[in-house]
């Protein structure tokens, strides 16, 4: 994909970067212009040189020309890695099997994405019942030649008739949302445009849904400026976006998000109120059956988490870590809204509530016992039913559908399990297998087992270990650490492909669950951000020295990797650690911790990070951001950063500065690339052929700087 685009701007690339040259074991980079920009933060003088490199690649030809540039440089190089095609033909190869979403029920018809195996994007299927032949609803593929305009969120009205759904142009956080009739597969009229972090919900009699929006940018701020007053409106359909109604938004407070959500018998308007990532919320409802009737304030503080999962007329069950670190499910009645009427349902447990959902008049609770996945099942009054049995130790998820429903699909997987879709029957409380992936490898060839080991001040840090069966343990090893480690988001053992190819080629694949995650609750979150996020960098940097004093592998044979927040967590981990890692895979990371605030959904992040507005915690961030921590004369490992030109949720401008420096300081011969795509964004939405060129050019990467043998 961007091979072929180096010629468009060539000529900029004379003028620019006329010393830069590759050979085939030589790099030279440019020297990288730098300007005199120095920024006072609470007295301390931080000089950034390469601040030109925040500008939006559209629309600064000089960005443009270093961009082409160092990509240029980045793919000469790794062209000259004798592995890289038979990586690639290998990824290919194990990439090409039927895959299969999670079944769920809606308007009276089943539905499930499917990709045949090299689609670019999964396609939409309906079904009037699970034994029916399944049809086309909506193909993505269809949409563009490269495959990089995806599906991405769907809603549908309770009668059956419509489905409203995303489009992703790009890679961006930028959606349009269309509307289509199921039967007959007419796409209307309607178009609602600067959609971002939002869902849709149908109001129950179909005419109509809920979404949030934000005002339109400014012409070439699309992708940078900061995302400000979101606002929900109520759509009807067959009209125009410019007649949607304004329902409820907080110009007082400009940096407030909306979530609106129907509750299912259609009685009330649920407006989850959020300014971060932190999962603290305001709750506000409104009384869909009073036509005049105003938005009623239930939840008036940020303090906790207040999830909402359904109601019960006019009782609304929420989960929360009110009193409960890690969660419970609670009832509050808005007749007798004031916190001592409030019930406790479902108690919090010594593992992690995750999700619930209100499935056939039962709760079906999501839980992670040492990152891996358990499932119960509660009445509603909150008496425990059952436990789900889940077929092994790995990863669930799906459990949707409506209280009238007597069943719920999910799907299961681990690292060497590939996806397998279960019905289950909440009458009978027996799983069916459905459908199950099949991957050209013998999973009985790998072993998973889970360590714990200590961090830096003592705490005990969970970590999946996964390789083929057999490998000796001779400290010689190839490794591949990832992480993390932030915004209360846990790592679960789930199959990948990408994985199975690194172990295939002889290498060990280690996933510590770090301090910053949701693996045990809101204190081991808490534990690993703002003053204390260096506990997530020691977290990592004791993996690796574990890895390496127990005979895993050797610092020469160590790679680490890790994108957005863990792209943070490689950079820093780098910077501080040079000596310990024998290559680095930082991906779209957050690389300048003194100005993130300052673009697109960055400012939602100063809930975990802090800001550097604050003089306490602009210490913190300063002592380890990783565009800032780099030292001129050190030998830093083998670098190949990976971004993207399109993303508006970690901008590149990070990746881009974090390069150039790299570059500059850089001692000894290690390679510092990186490496741009073009028509993608943060992740979401990459379609299969661009995953896998840079997923061949990571790996061969590693291959070349470990000094792998891959046959």
């Amino acid at each position: 994909m961007i091979r072929s685009l180096l010629g468009l701007i060539a000529p900029l690339l004379v003028l620019a970067f006329a010393h830069m040259t590759m050979a085939a074991d030589t790099l030279s980079y440019s020297k990288t212009a730098k300007v005199e920009q120095i920024d006072d933060y609470h007295g301390t003088k931080v000089a950034d040189p390469y601040r030109w490199l925040e500008d939006d690649v559209r629309q600064s030809e000089k960005v443009a020309a270093w961009v082409e540039a160092e990509n240029k440089v980045t793919f000469g190089f790794l062209e000259t890695i004798p592995e890289r095609k038979a990586i690639e033909k290998r990824l290919t190869e194990l990439w090409d099997f039927e895959k299969f979403g999670a079944f769920f029920k809606a308007g009276g018809r089943y539905y499930y994405e499917h990709n045949t195996g090299l689609q670019n994007q999964y396609v939409l299927f309906v079904m009037d019942s699970l034994d029916s032949e399944p049809r086309v609803l909506i193909d993505p593929n269809k949409w563009s030649e490269d495959g990089t305009v995806a599906l991405d969120g769907m809603s549908f009205s309770d009668d059956g008739r419509y489905v409203a759904y995303g489009i992703q142009d790009g890679g961006s956080d930028w959606r349009t949302w269309r509307v289509m009739e199921i039967d007959g597969g007419r796409v209307l009229e309607d178009e609602l445009k600067w959609l971002k972090f939002t869902s849709t919900s149908w109001t129950k009699d179909g005419k109509g849904f809920f979404y949030s929006r934000y005002d339109e940018p400014k012409e070439g701020a699309e992708f940078q400026s900061l995302n400000l007053n979101q606002k929900v409106f109520y759509h009807q359909v067959g009209t125009s976006q410019a007649d949607d109604v304004l329902v409820y938004c907080r110009p007082d407070n400009p940096d407030w998000g909306f979530q609106a959500e129907v509750t299912e018998d259609g009685r009330y308007l649920i407006i989850t109120i959020w300014k971060g990532t932190d999962d603290k919320y305001r709750i506000v409802y409104k009384d869909l059956t009073e036509p005049y009737g105003m938005p009623v304030e239930l939840i008036q503080d940020f303090d906790n988490e207040y999830t909402f999962i359904g109601n019960d007329g006019p009782v609304l069950f929420f989960k929360t870590d009110l009193d409960a670190p890690k969660r419970r499910i609670i009832a509050i009645d808005v007749r007798k809204p004031d916190r001592a009427a409030w019930r406790e349902l479902v108690p919090e447990a010594d593992d992690v509530l995750t999700g619930v959902g209100l499935v056939g008049n039962l709760f079906i609770a999501e839980y992670l016992k040492d990152a891996r996945s358990q499932v119960k099942l509660f009445a509603m009054d909150g008496r425990f039913v059952s436990d789900l049995e889940l077929p092994g130790i790995g990863s669930a998820g799906g459990f949707g559908g409506k209280r009238i429903d007597t069943e719920t699909f999910y799907s299961f997987s681990s690292f060497a399990v590939p996806p397998s879709i279960y019905r289950y029957d909440l009458v009978t409380h027996e799983s069916k297998l459905l459908r199950r992936a099949k991957v050209d490898f013998d999973p009985d060839s790998y072993a998973t087992e889970q360590v714990f080991y200590n961090s830096k001040d003592g705490t005990r840090i969970p970590m999946f270990l996964t390789c083929k069966k057999g490998l000796k343990r001779d400290g010689n090893t190839p490794t591949l650490l990832y992480g993390y480690g932030g915004f209360n988001i846990s790592l679960t053992p789930r199959f990948s492909i990408s994985r199975l190819a690194w172990m295939e080629m002889g290498g060990i694949y280690a996933q510590p669950n770090l301090r910053g995650g949701g693996e045990y609750g809101e204190a081991w979150h808490q534990a690993g951000t703002k003053l204390h996020k260096q506990n997530v960098f020691d977290d990592f940097i004791a993996a690796a020295e574990w890895l390496i004093d127990q005979g895993y592998t050797n610092h020469k044979k160590l790679a680490i990797y890790g994108g957005s927040n863990g792209g943070l967590l490689v950079g820093a981990c780098m910077t501080q650690r040079p000596d310990l890692f024998g290559a680095c895979l930082p991906a779209v990371g957050v690389m300048d911790m003194l100005r993130f605030h300052k673009f697109t959904a960055g400012r939602f992040w100063v809930d975990d990070y802090g800001s550097a507005d604050d003089p306490e915690e602009f210490k913190a961030l300063y002592a380890y951001s990783p565009y800032q921590n780099i030292k001129d004369g050190t030998a830093y490992p083998p670098t190949l950063i990976t971004t993207a030109d399109t993303d508006d949720r970690v901008v590149p401008g990070h990746s881009f500065k974090f390069a150039a420096r790299l570059q500059e300081a850089q001692a000894g011969d290690a390679p510092v690339l990186i490496r741009i795509e073009t028509r993608a964004g943060h992740g979401s939405g990459k379609p299969t052929t661009m995953q896998i060129e840079e997923i061949a050019d990571q790996w061969a990467f590693l291959v070349k700087e470990l000094g792998m043998k891959v046959k």
